[in-house]
């Protein structure tokens, strides 16, 4: 599991961090749809699980078109 205790949501701030992109990355995979996340009051938060998932499937791409 990436960083982050099961149930603990990350902030984009964290989320960024742990895959060393910005933060605006991390809105644009958010806007986009291609990373799950809930909104609490006007902050965006991603769970662990899903940030976990969005790596996995980004790593299946990469192995399935031969980039690994």
């Amino acid at each position: 599991m990436v960083d982050g205790a099961k149930g603990h949501l990350l902030t984009v701030r964290a989320v960024a961090a742990r895959l060393g992109v910005s933060t605006a990355t991390v809105y644009k995979l958010v806007a986009q749809g291609d990373l799950p996340h809930v909104r609490v009051s006007n902050a965006i938060r991603i769970s662990p699980v899903d940030l976990d998932a969005y790596v996995t499937e980004r790593r299946r791409g990469e192995v399935s078109r031969g980039l690994r």
